[in-house]
């Protein structure tokens, strides 16, 4: 994998409205415009959720991987928009709509980096759709297809 960061966590914060705790997105290490991202995400021994899931042999849980897939998604589009120059000073509106097939194949633990994958599948109108893959090294962790909803279709 590429470690080169490509957009900074500063850069994912310009585009993404969530914040820690619910920012599962460190840095971008490759992007090709409107079709193709790839994230990294550390896996920390201290986040919140892991009080309870479980202590005893603490799992990233599915949801939140999902969730930084569909975060990846969206900078995915938010940083095709930029780049491209069509973008305002305002940030996107982007909604977690769906996630259909997803899969999750194997767990995830404190310590390991999550690679997560997210490539534009299409669009109806404000609707966008991707095609992800959440992996450590060579395991894979989850995948599946998400929906995201762009509210005013502006960045």
């Amino acid at each position: 994998m590429n470690d080169k960061t490509v957009f900074t966590l500063e850069e994912i914060c310009a585009i993404l409205p969530h914040r820690p705790p619910f920012l599962f997105v460190d840095k971008i290490v490759r992007f090709v415009p409107d079709k193709h991202i790839e994230a990294t995400r550390l896996i920390r021994e201290d986040e919140p959720h892991f009080a309870g899931h479980f202590p005893q042999k603490k799992i990233m849980p599915g949801v939140l991987v999902t969730d930084a897939l569909a975060q990846t998604s969206g900078l995915l589009w938010g940083f095709s928009k930029k780049v491209s120059g069509q973008g305002t000073t305002e940030p996107p509106q982007i909604f977690f709509l769906a996630a259909s097939t997803m899969k999750f194949i194997n767990p995830s633990y404190p310590g390991e980096t999550l690679s997560l994958v997210s490539s534009f599948e299409r669009n109806f109108g404000t609707l966008f759709t991707y095609a992800v893959e959440a992996h450590v090294k060579h395991k894979i962790i989850a995948k599946g297809n998400l929906t995201l909803a762009m509210i005013n279709g502006s960045i």
